[in-house]
């Protein structure tokens, strides 16, 4: 059985049986003791994280020492982030969820901030917070935003084909996994 914290309870989730627990997160601090978990895990949260110094600071406190965090989050340096970052939010409201072939009912993307998504800035919060980084990888999967049509697809994919190449392009890649634990 899990426990999610998150931003907001989702419908489904309500329902999700194998949830024992669900918990809101207010975006400073989670509801649990220091030293309460094993292991946590963010997938795609960073970018919507308003103050990340406090979001690591908060992850380092509930790990039991030895305990790993693990995340995966947008590169900042990526063409997609860059867009998102550049537009209103109202923009991102109109366009994300089309561009990406969303169902009509699809939650609106939640705002974003970017200050956590580069390489770079993940490690200095890392360091700060107390946690030892392990491994960074960067992965440029199939071009989802291209999925609308094929005028925006074929050139996101020969994009995706080209990042991938070699190691040498990775700083260009869209995701970022991050791999770090707290000390023992």
């Amino acid at each position: 059985m899990g426990t999610l914290t998150g931003l907001d309870v989702d419908p489904e989730v309500k329902t999700n049986q194998w949830l024992s627990q669900a918990f809101v997160f207010d975006g400073r601090q989670m509801p649990f003791p220091d030293a309460s978990f094993d292991a946590c895990i963010s997938n795609f949260v960073m970018e919507h994280v308003e103050h990340p110094i406090e979001h690591f600071k908060e992850a380092a406190r509930v790990l039991r020492p030895g305990g790993v965090y693990c995340l995966r989050t947008p590169n900042l340096f990526h063409y997609v982030t860059i867009g998102a970052s550049l537009m209103p939010h109202s923009m991102h409201l109109l366009l994300a969820n089309r561009l990406r072939s969303r169902d009509k009912d699809a939650h609106d993307p939640y705002p974003t901030w970017y200050r956590a998504n580069s390489r770079g800035k993940l490690k200095k919060l890392c360091r700060i917070a107390g946690l030892c980084p392990a491994a960074i990888t960067m992965v440029e999967p199939e071009p989802s935003y291209g999925r609308a049509h094929p005028l925006l697809f074929y050139p996101m994919m020969a994009y995706e084909r080209t990042v991938n190449l070699s190691p040498v392009f990775s700083g260009f890649r869209v995701t970022i996994l991050l791999s770090v634990h707290k000390p023992a």
